[in-house]
């Protein structure tokens, strides 16, 4: 299963700023699954695949504004870094670090 299963603390920097969720990704072995938590809104995420170290997923977001976004990112260890996308708009840096499993 995935390095990326467990819960993060994910930065996106945005143009209009940087945007902070927490994100958790669940799996079985077979099936990987996942939400975003952020603005008071909570999204799934849609289309996780994992390849190695490389996770990739869609998500819709309705705060602060509807955006579809596409995300790309490496996992090594406790920390994943990467890129969103909003259709064309330019790529946004994303950033993220596991929370330990006791907090």
């Amino acid at each position: 299963m995935s390095e990326i299963v467990g819960d993060w603390d994910v930065a996106i920097a945005t143009p209009i700023g940087t945007l902070h969720a927490r994100y958790v990704f669940s799996g079985d072995g077979q099936a990987l699954t996942g939400t975003a938590t952020g603005a008071g809104d909570e999204v799934e995420l849609l289309d996780l695949t994992a390849a190695g170290a490389r996770v990739t997923w869609r998500q819709r977001v309705r705060k602060p504004i509807r955006l579809n976004l596409d995300f790309d990112v490496t996992v090594d260890g406790d920390t994943f870094e990467g890129c969103s996308r909003a259709g064309r708009l330019p790529r946004s840096k994303v950033t993220a670090t596991r929370v330990p499993r006791d907090a």
